[in-house]
């Protein structure tokens, strides 16, 4: 496994324009978006920073409250899109420099005592630290509360080596457990960087993870473009497939 990074500055704000690549997500439109993700997402301040994890002897007791983790490599979006997802502009510090996220991050979703957690881990690639990925596979191996694990891949790049990697290792521990205790699923991340071959690369993208992770879920399509009057893309799918993973209607 490939070691582990942050993600670039962003927040997604709807406009008017609708993005081009709308439509080519699997996920449902936003339209047809779950009560349950709406409930569940509606209050955006009371997204909480819990607790920031070093080592695999400090993770937190959360009364049992179900979690997702997400994962990608340097610069791919993440902290951006987890803002959005939450609702907060900076909830989670965004920065354009690799290796800023160097701990498991816990993030309360609703009111107090909450009714779910994210987790954000530290990027995983060339920039990243062995140390980084051994916290992050003791949490995969040992946390009872993982629903599902979310693998961010950059639009613009596809799928790496080390994306391939990675994918590869979680699709043997989501087989392992015959998905009943987790679940697996790619972002594609930063879709208003892409021009006029788009959906190809899309399409590509969406093969070369089925081939690295067969028990992988479709991807979701996202975007959070911070200017050029398009629309954010694929939050409220992302939202939706979260609280499905946790098991809330």
């Amino acid at each position: 496994m490939q070691a582990w990074v942050s993600a670039r500055k962003g927040f997604c704000h709807a406009t008017v324009k609708v993005h081009p690549l709308a439509g080519l997500s699997s996920a449902s439109p936003a339209r047809y978006i779950t009560t349950g993700a709406k409930s569940v997402f509606k209050d955006a301040k009371s997204a909480e920073f819990l607790a920031a994890v070093a080592d695999r002897n400090s993770f937190p007791r959360l009364n049992r409250i179900p979690e997702v983790i997400v994962t990608g490599r340097a610069n791919v979006g993440k902290s951006s899109l987890l803002n959005a997802v939450l609702g907060r502009k900076d909830l989670l510090f965004t920065s354009k420099k690799a290796g800023r996220t160097q701990t498991l991050n816990f993030y309360r979703v609703g009111q107090h005592p909450g009714r779910l957690v994210v987790v954000d881990s530290p990027g995983y690639g060339a920039r990243g630290r062995p140390e980084w990925g051994a916290v992050f596979h003791h949490y995969l191996e040992t946390r009872d509360e993982l629903r599902r694990i979310y693998v961010l891949l950059a639009a613009t790049h596809g799928v790496t080596p080390a994306d391939q990697a990675m994918l590869s290792s979680l699709d043997a521990q989501v087989q392992a457990v015959a998905g009943t205790q987790f679940t697996l699923q790619a972002i594609i991340t930063k879709a208003d960087t892409l021009h006029r071959e788009g959906r190809e690369q899309v399409e590509q993208i969406r093969k070369d993870v089925f081939k690295a992770s067969p028990t992988c879920l479709p991807p979701i399509i996202t975007a959070c473009p911070t200017s050029g009057g398009v629309s954010s893309l694929g939050v409220e799918e992302v939202r939706r497939s979260i609280v499905e993973a946790c098991g809330i209607v």
